[in-house]
């Protein structure tokens, strides 16, 4: 029992540190989410939220314009863009949503 508690401890820790330099997680959330059905959509909501700190219906349209892309809506919001310039910035940083913040 204490090997695979150990095991699954070690293969948590990869999978996270590859997510991370992968840029599909934002200040410990897994931001790179497509939201393509309500449950997906209302976990996107709730992360635009706290991490733009918008109130619910500002994160809903946001997401919804930027066709279900989480780091999409998250980068318009913070950086007060149109959804192409988003996603023009969002490329030119390699898909990472902290250095497009930074940029």
């Amino acid at each position: 029992m204490k090997s695979g508690s150990a095991q699954k401890m070690v293969l948590n820790m990869l999978s996270t540190a590859s997510m991370i330099r992968s840029g599909k997680s934002f200040q410990n959330l897994m931001v790179d989410l497509k939201a393509s059905n309500e449950k997906l959509l209302a976990r996107g909501t709730n992360m635009i939220m706290q991490i733009t700190d918008v109130d619910q219906a500002t994160a809903e349209k946001t997401l919804k314009q930027a066709k279900g892309q989480v780091k999409v809506a998250i980068l318009m919001i913070l950086k007060q863009l149109e959804l192409n310039p988003a996603l023009d910035l969002l490329q030119r940083n390699g898909g990472f949503l902290k250095k497009a913040l930074n940029s």
